[in-house]
Parts: structure tokens; sequence; C-alpha cells
């Protein structure tokens, strides 16, 4: 393989790898605050690529009809902007109706109601949209820069440099604000901070918010990058993404971010190199033999506290 070449792949390694973290991330902040395995966020990245669908074709239709004249740039950002704000109501309500009555519920409960939340969006989905595969209205137009022969494209750029600023955008919010300091407090011991005046009814739904923001993110950028837009285009990248949270460590979210890109590089490359048949294969085997030797994940700590199992 050429140093281009290298490159070439590098460059879609890295876009791949920006959706997986996006994902990873909320799945990586729900288990590690409140120890849930929340199997029903990959659907809720479906559900954000679907209402920013839906933003992106109102506004565009407002500024046709020149009501209110607005750029495509203006138009995106609004609609990741109105996608994180349907998609974390989406996440609160998860939150509320499926996982709170659960809270002190044996694990597998709520790991088993996670996956009946997922396919009640995926078939609410399908009932109301039908099976027909969307896509948004263009909103940028692709330009291709040639980098040292590497041909880039500036969708790719706006996806890793999203990415990229999401990702400091949370670990800021995390370690430096004094929600984030209530979420670290539920993550090291959760039965304890209720006893500090600390709301847990305030901190979960908080976590849900900020996970299910970067999936509608990772929705957004996701369907701008590929117009295929389906009531089951979360599973797969739901689960693949999952992988990823747990590799990167318990709540860590640079963990999840890493994780993601790693397993973005080791399914791009594997396709470039090997059959594309086996892409799957080597790259779960990969994270097998890490988890082997690194088994709380790339950052993950000991839990000193009782899991609530």
């Amino acid at each position: 393989m050429s140093l281009t070449a290298f490159l070439q792949y590098f460059a879609s390694a890295l876009q791949w790898g920006s959706f997986y973290g996006l994902i990873a991330i909320g799945y990586s902040m729900v288990y590690g605050v409140l120890m849930l395995y929340n199997f029903a966020h990959g659907d809720i990245f479906m559900s954000g690529a679907y209402i920013g669908l839906f933003v992106c074709v109102g506004l565009v239709a407002i500024s046709a009809g020149g009501l209110i004249s607005m750029p495509p740039w203006l138009i995106l950002v609004l609609t990741i902007i109105g996608s994180m704000v349907g998609t974390s109501i989406v996440g609160m309500f998860v939150e509320r109706v499926a996982y709170r009555p659960l809270r002190n519920a044996p694990r597998a409960s709520a790991a088993v109601t996670g996956l009946m939340i997922g396919l009640l969006l995926e078939t609410t989905n399908l009932w109301a949209l039908g099976a027909e595969r969307r896509h948004y209205p263009p909103l940028i137009e692709t330009v291709t820069y040639k980098i040292g022969g590497v041909n880039v494209t500036n969708t790719k750029i706006i996806v890793i440099g999203v990415a990229l600023a999401v990702m400091l955008a949370l670990r800021f919010i995390v370690h430096r604000t004094k929600v984030g300091l209530a979420m670290r407090a539920c993550a090291y011991d959760f039965p304890i901070v209720p006893l500090m005046g600390v709301s847990v009814d305030f901190i979960a739904p908080a976590v849900f918010v900020l996970g299910s923001s970067a999936a509608a993110i990772a929705g957004v950028l996701f369907s701008i990058s590929y117009p295929v837009l389906e009531p089951y285009m979360g599973m797969l990248v739901g689960w693949k993404a999952f992988i990823a949270a747990i590799l990167g460590g318990r709540g860590s979210i640079l963990g999840a971010m890493l994780a993601g890109y790693l397993l973005g590089f080791i399914e791009i490359f594997v396709a470039a190199i090997f059959p594309s048949t086996l892409r799957d294969l080597i790259a779960y085997s990969i994270c097998l033999i890490i988890l082997t030797f690194r088994p709380l994940g790339f950052f993950g700590e000991p839990y000193s506290a009782q899991l609530r199992l």
C-alpha cells in the first residue's frame, strides 16, 4: 500500500471513527453514571437523523419560499440544533418512562427494556414513515481538496472537526461544571450521592440529554455524508458504538472517542487489505484481544462502590 493510499484510507477512517465515537460517548456516559446499558441509544441516533431531516426540509422550504432567506450553512447549523433539542426530548422521555422505574431493579431488566424501547422506536418510525430510504436536501456543495495527492472533501473535514469539538465540549462540561461534578460523583458512588443533596432525578435526565445530543449530531452528520436514512439504520452502527464505549472504559469520554476512531481504522483498513466479508470478524477479534489484556478498557478504573447488579 502506497503512502498516498494509506493517507486516503486514514481520512476515511477518521470520518467513520467520528460517527462511532459520538454515539459511543452517549453509551459511555449513561453506563458510567447510571450503570445502565442503554441499548436503545443506536435508535436514538436514528431518531436524531430523522428529526434533523424534518427540521432541514422545513427550513429549506421556508428559505425557498422567500419568507426568510437563509444560507445553506445556517440551515445546517439550525438543523443540528433542532435535532439536538428534539432528540434530547426523546432521550428524557426514554429515561422517565423506561429507565427511572427500573433504577433500583436488576441491570438485566433495564437492558431488556432498552432493547424493547429500541424496537418501539424502529417500528413506530416504520409505521409512520414507511421503509423507503430518505435523504437530506443538498445543503453544502461538495468540494474536494487535494492535499499531497490525498482527496479530502469538505464534508469529511466538517464531520471530523465537529466530532472533536463535541468531545472537548462534553469533557469541559463533565470536568469543569457543577453538573459534571455531580455526574462524576454519581459514577463513583451512586447510593451516597442523594444523601449529599444531589437530585438523581435531575442528573439522570441531564446525562440522557448530553448523550442524546451527541447522537443527534452524529445522526445529522451521518445523513449529510451518506443518504441512507431508514428505520433500522441505528442497529448495526449502534452495536459497534457500544463496543467502542466498552473498549474505551467505563464513563470515559476520551476513551469512547479514541475507541471509536480505533474501530473506524480497523474496519477501513481491513476492508482495504482483506475481503470485506472479513471486516467485522477481524475488527471484533482485535477488540476481544484488547479487552482480554485490558478488561476495564483504555481508561476504565476499578469501581470501588458496590455495583448494582
